[in-house]
Protein backbone atom coordinates (compact mmCIF):
# COMPACT_ATOMS: atom_id res chain seq x y z
CA UNK A 1 0.00 0.00 0.00
CA UNK A 2 1.02 3.29 -1.29
CA UNK A 3 2.43 5.64 1.97
CA UNK A 4 0.18 8.91 2.24
CA UNK A 5 2.24 11.60 1.03
CA UNK A 6 3.75 14.58 3.15
CA UNK A 7 1.23 17.32 3.48
CA UNK A 8 1.36 19.67 6.26
CA UNK A 9 -1.27 21.68 8.31
CA UNK A 10 -1.61 24.43 5.73
CA UNK A 11 -1.94 22.09 3.01
CA UNK A 12 1.60 22.38 1.83
CA UNK A 13 3.38 19.67 0.37
CA UNK A 14 6.35 18.23 1.42
CA UNK A 15 8.43 17.41 -2.08
CA UNK A 16 12.18 18.55 -1.31
CA UNK A 17 14.60 17.29 1.11
CA UNK A 18 17.30 19.65 2.91
CA UNK A 19 20.13 17.46 4.13
CA UNK A 20 23.26 18.87 6.31
CA UNK A 21 25.57 15.78 6.47
CA UNK A 22 28.29 17.56 8.21
CA UNK A 23 28.67 20.68 10.55
CA UNK A 24 32.50 21.46 9.27
CA UNK A 25 33.64 23.70 7.07
CA UNK A 26 36.28 24.71 5.50
CA UNK A 27 35.74 28.39 5.23
CA UNK A 28 34.58 30.92 7.76
CA UNK A 29 32.26 33.28 5.82
CA UNK A 30 31.06 35.88 8.45
CA UNK A 31 27.25 35.87 7.26
CA UNK A 32 26.72 32.30 7.45
CA UNK A 33 24.35 31.03 9.41
CA UNK A 34 25.15 27.29 9.29
CA UNK A 35 21.63 26.91 7.82
CA UNK A 36 19.62 27.05 11.16
CA UNK A 37 21.90 25.07 12.97
CA UNK A 38 23.45 26.08 17.07
CA UNK A 39 27.03 24.46 15.59
CA UNK A 40 29.17 21.47 14.57
CA UNK A 41 26.96 19.12 15.64
CA UNK A 42 28.55 15.13 15.25
CA UNK A 43 27.40 13.63 12.09
CA UNK A 44 25.41 10.56 10.64
CA UNK A 45 26.80 8.06 9.10
CA UNK A 46 26.56 7.76 5.70
CA UNK A 47 23.85 4.58 6.06
CA UNK A 48 22.05 6.50 8.12
CA UNK A 49 21.52 9.66 5.80
CA UNK A 50 20.88 6.96 3.15
CA UNK A 51 17.96 5.77 5.12
CA UNK A 52 16.54 9.26 6.04
CA UNK A 53 16.80 10.13 2.30
CA UNK A 54 15.12 7.01 0.79
CA UNK A 55 12.36 7.12 3.27
CA UNK A 56 11.36 10.81 2.00
CA UNK A 57 11.43 9.14 -1.27
CA UNK A 58 8.97 6.81 -0.27
CA UNK A 59 6.98 9.48 1.11
CA UNK A 60 6.84 11.28 -2.47
CA UNK A 61 9.99 13.46 -2.15
CA UNK A 62 11.39 14.33 -5.02
CA UNK A 63 14.41 16.32 -4.50
CA UNK A 64 17.05 16.54 -2.67
CA UNK A 65 20.05 19.22 -1.81
CA UNK A 66 22.98 18.73 0.03
CA UNK A 67 24.35 21.05 2.43
CA UNK A 68 26.65 21.46 5.62
CA UNK A 69 29.14 23.02 6.19
CA UNK A 70 30.85 22.28 3.63
CA UNK A 71 29.53 18.64 1.90
CA UNK A 72 32.24 17.83 0.30
CA UNK A 73 34.34 17.65 3.95
CA UNK A 74 32.75 14.51 3.79
CA UNK A 75 35.32 11.67 2.10
CA UNK A 76 32.25 9.63 1.56
CA UNK A 77 29.56 11.88 -0.17
CA UNK A 78 30.44 9.79 -3.39
CA UNK A 79 28.91 6.69 -1.27
CA UNK A 80 26.19 8.24 0.03
CA UNK A 81 24.54 9.58 -3.44
CA UNK A 82 25.31 6.04 -4.73
CA UNK A 83 23.75 4.67 -2.34
CA UNK A 84 20.10 6.57 -2.52
CA UNK A 85 17.33 6.23 -4.87
CA UNK A 86 17.12 8.26 -8.17
CA UNK A 87 15.34 11.87 -7.81
CA UNK A 88 13.88 13.98 -10.25
CA UNK A 89 17.12 16.53 -8.90
CA UNK A 90 20.11 15.71 -6.91
CA UNK A 91 21.71 18.95 -6.05
CA UNK A 92 24.06 20.11 -3.51
CA UNK A 93 26.02 23.94 -2.17
CA UNK A 94 29.15 24.17 -2.33
CA UNK A 95 31.58 26.90 -1.33
CA UNK A 96 33.60 24.69 -4.24
CA UNK A 97 36.93 24.92 -2.94
CA UNK A 98 37.40 20.88 -3.35
CA UNK A 99 34.62 20.80 -6.65
CA UNK A 100 38.41 20.37 -8.66
CA UNK A 101 39.09 16.67 -7.32
CA UNK A 102 35.67 15.94 -6.63
CA UNK A 103 33.39 16.97 -9.36
CA UNK A 104 33.98 14.56 -11.89
CA UNK A 105 33.13 11.49 -9.20
CA UNK A 106 30.46 13.13 -7.87
CA UNK A 107 28.96 12.92 -11.16
CA UNK A 108 29.35 9.92 -11.66
CA UNK A 109 28.09 8.68 -7.86
CA UNK A 110 24.20 10.39 -9.09
CA UNK A 111 24.58 14.28 -8.74
CA UNK A 112 22.90 16.48 -10.75
CA UNK A 113 24.07 19.93 -10.47
CA UNK A 114 25.21 22.23 -7.74
CA UNK A 115 25.14 25.62 -6.35
CA UNK A 116 28.47 27.32 -5.88
CA UNK A 117 29.12 30.28 -3.06
CA UNK A 118 30.80 33.29 -5.28
CA UNK A 119 30.16 36.29 -3.59
CA UNK A 120 32.94 38.31 -5.40
CA UNK A 121 35.50 38.10 -8.16
CA UNK A 122 38.02 39.79 -6.34
CA UNK A 123 40.48 37.85 -4.46
CA UNK A 124 40.88 40.22 -1.63
CA UNK A 125 37.19 40.62 -0.81
CA UNK A 126 36.71 37.27 -1.03
CA UNK A 127 39.47 36.68 1.85
CA UNK A 128 37.40 39.15 3.51
CA UNK A 129 34.39 37.83 3.43
CA UNK A 130 35.35 34.25 3.92
CA UNK A 131 38.13 34.89 6.30
CA UNK A 132 40.74 32.84 4.40
CA UNK A 133 43.76 32.94 2.16
CA UNK A 134 43.69 35.45 -1.22
CA UNK A 135 44.66 31.72 -3.63
CA UNK A 136 41.48 30.00 -2.45
CA UNK A 137 39.67 32.33 -4.42
CA UNK A 138 41.21 30.72 -7.50
CA UNK A 139 40.66 27.33 -6.15
CA UNK A 140 36.59 28.49 -6.61
CA UNK A 141 37.06 29.44 -9.81
CA UNK A 142 38.48 25.97 -10.98
CA UNK A 143 35.79 24.47 -8.61
CA UNK A 144 33.03 26.58 -11.00
CA UNK A 145 35.02 25.50 -14.33
CA UNK A 146 35.40 21.64 -12.90
CA UNK A 147 31.81 21.75 -12.39
CA UNK A 148 30.54 22.79 -15.83
CA UNK A 149 33.50 20.15 -17.61
CA UNK A 150 31.95 17.52 -15.25
CA UNK A 151 28.14 18.39 -16.37
CA UNK A 152 26.91 19.40 -13.14
CA UNK A 153 24.75 22.12 -14.71
CA UNK A 154 23.10 24.51 -14.37
CA UNK A 155 25.90 25.37 -11.74
CA UNK A 156 24.28 28.22 -10.25
CA UNK A 157 26.01 30.75 -8.30
CA UNK A 158 25.37 32.52 -5.22
CA UNK A 159 26.00 35.86 -4.88
CA UNK A 160 24.84 37.16 -1.83
CA UNK A 161 24.43 40.99 -1.96
CA UNK A 162 26.09 42.37 0.91
CA UNK A 163 26.01 46.36 1.44
CA UNK A 164 29.27 48.45 0.90
CA UNK A 165 31.26 44.80 -0.07
CA UNK A 166 29.91 43.76 -3.23
CA UNK A 167 27.02 45.51 -4.75
CA UNK A 168 29.62 47.23 -7.08
CA UNK A 169 30.44 43.97 -8.85
CA UNK A 170 27.37 42.87 -10.28
CA UNK A 171 27.92 43.73 -14.02
CA UNK A 172 31.24 41.96 -13.60
CA UNK A 173 29.50 38.83 -11.80
CA UNK A 174 27.00 39.00 -15.04
CA UNK A 175 30.01 38.70 -17.54
CA UNK A 176 31.45 36.13 -15.67
CA UNK A 177 27.79 33.84 -15.86
CA UNK A 178 28.02 34.75 -19.29
CA UNK A 179 30.93 33.12 -20.42
CA UNK A 180 29.82 29.81 -19.77
CA UNK A 181 27.49 29.88 -22.41
CA UNK A 182 24.09 28.88 -20.32
CA UNK A 183 25.92 25.99 -18.21
CA UNK A 184 25.83 28.94 -15.37
CA UNK A 185 23.17 30.91 -13.75
CA UNK A 186 23.97 33.62 -11.29
CA UNK A 187 21.84 33.92 -8.02
CA UNK A 188 21.44 37.01 -6.95
CA UNK A 189 20.81 36.34 -2.68
CA UNK A 190 19.11 38.29 0.00
CA UNK A 191 21.26 37.15 3.32
CA UNK A 192 18.58 36.10 6.67
CA UNK A 193 19.49 38.31 9.35
CA UNK A 194 20.63 36.09 11.67
CA UNK A 195 23.01 39.51 13.31
CA UNK A 196 25.75 38.79 12.41
CA UNK A 197 26.59 40.74 9.26
CA UNK A 198 26.74 44.34 8.12
CA UNK A 199 23.19 44.12 5.87
CA UNK A 200 22.08 43.99 2.31
CA UNK A 201 21.75 46.26 -0.34
CA UNK A 202 18.58 47.21 -1.89
CA UNK A 203 17.19 44.84 -3.17
CA UNK A 204 14.24 46.56 -4.56
CA UNK A 205 16.89 48.93 -6.55
CA UNK A 206 18.84 45.89 -7.60
CA UNK A 207 15.52 44.30 -9.50
CA UNK A 208 14.41 47.49 -10.90
CA UNK A 209 18.38 47.87 -12.79
CA UNK A 210 18.03 44.45 -13.58
CA UNK A 211 14.44 44.51 -15.44
CA UNK A 212 15.81 47.50 -17.23
CA UNK A 213 18.09 45.74 -19.01
CA UNK A 214 16.10 42.32 -19.55
CA UNK A 215 15.32 41.02 -22.86
CA UNK A 216 13.25 38.77 -21.10
CA UNK A 217 11.75 38.43 -17.46
CA UNK A 218 10.13 35.10 -16.03
CA UNK A 219 8.44 34.91 -12.40
CA UNK A 220 9.03 31.86 -11.39
CA UNK A 221 5.27 30.19 -10.01
CA UNK A 222 6.97 29.50 -6.16
CA UNK A 223 8.38 31.86 -4.46
CA UNK A 224 8.01 35.28 -6.19
CA UNK A 225 11.68 34.58 -7.89
CA UNK A 226 12.17 36.27 -10.92
CA UNK A 227 14.84 35.85 -13.46
CA UNK A 228 16.01 38.16 -15.57
CA UNK A 229 17.90 37.41 -19.12
CA UNK A 230 20.37 40.26 -19.37
CA UNK A 231 22.60 40.61 -22.59
CA UNK A 232 22.57 36.54 -22.56
CA UNK A 233 23.16 35.76 -18.82
CA UNK A 234 20.67 34.06 -16.67
CA UNK A 235 19.87 36.06 -13.55
CA UNK A 236 17.73 34.70 -10.59
CA UNK A 237 17.22 36.78 -7.67
CA UNK A 238 16.06 35.30 -4.39
CA UNK A 239 13.98 37.10 -1.29
CA UNK A 240 13.61 34.74 1.53
CA UNK A 241 13.62 37.77 4.06
CA UNK A 242 9.77 38.80 4.81
CA UNK A 243 8.41 36.87 2.28
CA UNK A 244 4.58 35.70 2.91
CA UNK A 245 4.71 33.89 -0.43
CA UNK A 246 7.65 32.33 -0.23
CA UNK A 247 6.82 30.48 2.73
CA UNK A 248 3.20 29.83 1.48
CA UNK A 249 5.20 27.97 -0.93
CA UNK A 250 7.60 26.35 1.06
CA UNK A 251 7.80 22.72 -0.36
CA UNK A 252 11.01 21.87 1.56
CA UNK A 253 11.86 19.81 4.89
CA UNK A 254 15.48 20.17 6.40
CA UNK A 255 17.54 17.54 8.30
CA UNK A 256 20.64 18.84 10.27
CA UNK A 257 23.77 17.19 10.77
CA UNK A 258 22.86 15.47 14.00
CA UNK A 259 19.86 14.33 12.32
CA UNK A 260 17.22 16.53 13.33
CA UNK A 261 14.43 17.18 11.24
CA UNK A 262 13.82 20.68 10.76
CA UNK A 263 10.27 21.75 9.90
CA UNK A 264 11.53 25.32 9.40
CA UNK A 265 14.61 27.22 9.11
CA UNK A 266 13.66 30.10 11.33
CA UNK A 267 12.39 28.52 13.80
CA UNK A 268 14.05 25.69 16.20
CA UNK A 269 11.83 24.48 19.14
CA UNK A 270 10.15 22.08 17.20
CA UNK A 271 12.82 19.66 15.94
CA UNK A 272 12.03 15.73 15.59
CA UNK A 273 15.58 13.69 16.59
CA UNK A 274 15.28 11.32 13.19
CA UNK A 275 19.47 10.88 14.40
CA UNK A 276 19.18 7.66 16.77
CA UNK A 277 15.84 6.19 15.39
CA UNK A 278 15.57 2.40 13.15
CA UNK A 279 14.53 2.61 9.71
CA UNK A 280 10.97 1.56 10.46
CA UNK A 281 10.73 4.38 12.68
CA UNK A 282 11.46 7.13 10.25
CA UNK A 283 7.92 6.92 8.11
CA UNK A 284 6.30 8.08 11.32
CA UNK A 285 9.00 10.87 12.32
CA UNK A 286 8.25 11.93 9.25
CA UNK A 287 4.68 12.55 9.82
CA UNK A 288 5.15 14.27 13.08
CA UNK A 289 7.59 16.86 11.71
CA UNK A 290 5.39 17.66 9.09
CA UNK A 291 2.58 17.82 11.62
CA UNK A 292 4.44 20.81 13.37
CA UNK A 293 4.89 22.97 9.64
CA UNK A 294 3.83 26.14 9.53
CA UNK A 295 4.51 29.40 7.65
CA UNK A 296 6.90 32.12 9.52
CA UNK A 297 5.60 34.62 7.63
CA UNK A 298 2.11 34.55 7.10
CA UNK A 299 0.50 36.86 4.37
Amino acid sequence: MQPDALIDPFGRGITSLRISITGQCNLNCFYCHNEGQSGHESQMSAGHIANIISTAAKLGVNKVKFSGGEPLMRHDFEDILAAIPEFRNVSATTNGVLLPKRAATLKSAGLDRVNVSLDTLKPQTYASICRCSENVHSMVLDGVRSAVDAGLTPVKLNMVMLKGINEDELDDMISFTRGFDGDVILQLIEPMDFGNYGGSVDMDIIEKDLASRASDVVERKMHRRKKYMVDGAEVEVVRPIDNSRFCANCSRLRVTADGKLKPCLLVDDNLVDVGRADIQELESLFYKAVSLREPFYKG
